[in-house]
């Protein structure tokens, strides 16, 4: 018993500790029950569907770890708590889908500052947008086992924080005048703050995908690497992929934002904690 003390009190003062950041973050804000359960589960089942890069850290060899960026952005749980609550629909912060358009005359025009999501189709891209959307069950987003499905530019008003656009995919099925509307729409909205570029894990960044990036460098858009699907590989698989794109990024992009941001398909389809994932 007495060699078993130490362990059990750095056990307690763990569980305490856990217990105090929960507190905090159910006191600070009113955090929906998908997440107040997954603030619940043990530190490494955590970990790995909250800060997924540096669960693969672990599988890393020691002189790998300095090639992979994992805490240039690192929100405590706190950060994440408030995230949600931006995409949590109430009286006092409506989200709603406000528009669509083929052209970017014919977009809304609006003073909030834009993101927008772009990639391949059947990249899940309206998968991620609708588990975004899962605590605002009045907005619409579609989602088709078909390419190509999204043909137009959508918005979507996420309070009074920003607007959220879902460009139609790039490659099968996409629209024919696909390049016009979406180069215009990156090279001359005044108000895109940030793009969203998803790519696929399992296959990895792909022609089509590279002729998104090159768009992004040209308009010197600051813009984020998402990988989706990053559950429909073997771990080995997923860190080659990984450490690959990693390497593109750091080598072969300026305006790409420095860290990777995984997601899994698993989260999307359970409509739950989509924004946890992959610190999204």
């Amino acid at each position: 018993m007495k060699m078993a003390a130490p362990g059990l009190r750095h056990g307690m003062r763990r569980l305490l500790e856990v217990s105090a950041a929960l507190g905090r973050v159910c006191r600070a804000y009113s955090t929906s029950q998908a997440f107040a359960e997954v603030l619940r589960l043990p530190r490494r089942q955590l970990t790995k569907l909250v800060y997924p890069l540096q669960d693969l850290e672990q599988h890393l060899a020691p002189d790998a770890r300095s090639d992979l960026c994992l805490r240039v952005f690192d929100p405590s749980l706190e950060d994440l708590a408030r995230a949600e609550s931006f995409f949590t629909a109430s009286p006092r912060n409506r989200i709603e889908y406000l528009s669509s358009a083929v052209r970017l005359d014919h977009a809304p025009d609006l003073p909030r500052p834009e993101v927008c999501f772009i990639g391949r189709s059947n990249v899940g891209k309206s998968s991620l947008i609708k588990a975004l959307f899962s605590l605002a069950p009045e907005v619409e987003v579609r989602v088709s086992q078909k390419p190509g499905h999204t043909k137009k530019m959508n918005f979507f008003k996420v309070g009074k924080y920003f607007t959220l656009v879902d460009m139609p995919g790039y490659g099968y099925r996409a629209p024919e005048d696909f390049v016009d509307m979406v180069e215009t729409y990156l090279k001359e909205r005044r108000n895109l703050k940030r793009t969203f570029l998803l790519v696929d894990s399992v296959v990895g960044i792909t022609k089509t995908d590279n002729i998104a990036i090159e768009m992004c460098e040209e308009f010197a858009l600051p813009y984020v690497m998402v990988l989706t699907k990053t559950d429909k590989s073997s771990k080995g698989h997923l860190l080659k992929q990984v450490l690959q794109i990693q390497k593109f990024v750091n080598m072969q992009t300026q305006g790409c934002f420095p860290q990777l941001f995984p997601v899994r398909c698993r989260n999307l389809h359970l409509g739950k904690l989509p924004r946890l994932s992959g610190t999204m």
